[in-house]
């Protein structure tokens, strides 16, 4: 299957952002792509903080055009957004995956939130539920699993995903820039995807104030691409029969002896 990384920068400005979301994704399927995956927070985003005023309802007019479009274009479509919370007073940091035929196939709320390196997210986001079930869905006979950005620190939020079936993890962000923190950012993808045997899609946003980087890291952990600082889109080939050999030849997986449990 092919998978579209498009790393767009995001602006304070919801229209201009379902702009250029409308773009890429379109262009995305133009060249043949299955599925298109955007960052944390596209549909606004704001470096000082994000919270209820960037915050739209799951039918506001974000996912409604990734719905839109996806049915228009017959392309998957992740993406991440900002919900509201349950109080006037936080929002909810959200990724949503949309199948092909316009629906929604899934929702998963941070359950990490960014409270290191002098940054409090938690001040403006509540934190979603971590026993929630794990977010997966199959496009072009795949099991995709999410998570966002601060949660790749945490190695049991990939292995859940991988416990549920996750033959690819997903991981949106805007990794905020700083000293080794696009080393730290690149290094933990390739690890993820290591341990897990899985292949790994880091979709970073473009901008001051973040990272970028973009990187698709494959079960043995070799990056088969790698975006730099800019805006760019870039879409590569995904094969099933390389995750079960890289599973066959390395069976980490099923020699643990440890196993997790959601709590």
């Amino acid at each position: 299957m092919r998978l579209t990384v498009a790393q767009v920068e995001v602006s304070a400005d919801h229209a201009v952002n379902r702009d250029v979301v409308a773009g890429v994704v379109r262009a995305a399927a133009q060249d043949g792509s299955d599925l298109v995956v955007l960052p944390e927070y596209t549909s606004g985003y704001d470096p000082r903080a994000v919270g209820p005023a960037h915050a739209e309802p799951l039918d506001g007019p974000f996912v409604t055009l990734l719905r839109e479009l996806a049915r228009e274009r017959g392309v998957a479509v992740v993406a991440g957004t900002t919900l509201p919370g349950e109080s006037a007073e936080r929002a909810a940091n959200a990724v949503v995956a949309v199948a092909a035929d316009g629906e929604v196939a899934g929702l998963y709320r941070k359950v990490h939130l960014y409270d290191a390196f002098g940054t409090r997210e938690s001040d403006t986001l509540e934190p979603g539920p971590a026993d929630a079930p794990p977010l997966t869905f199959d496009v072009g006979g795949l099991t995709f699993g999410v998570m966002t950005c601060y949660d790749l620190r945490f190695p049991e939020s990939a292995r859940r995903l991988v416990d549920a079936g996750a033959q690819v993890l997903l991981v949106p962000a805007a990794w905020v820039a700083g000293p080794l923190k696009a080393d730290h950012w690149r290094t933990l993808l390739r690890a993820r995807a290591i341990e897990n045997t899985a292949v790994v899609v880091g979709v970073g946003m473009a901008g001051r104030g973040v990272t970028g980087r973009s990187l698709v890291a494959g079960p043995d952990g070799v990056v088969a691409l790698e975006l730099g600082e800019a805006p760019e889109t870039a879409t590569t080939t995904l094969d099933a029969a390389t995750i079960t050999e890289a599973r066959r030849a390395n069976p980490s997986l099923a020699n643990r002896r440890y196993t997790t449990t959601a709590r």
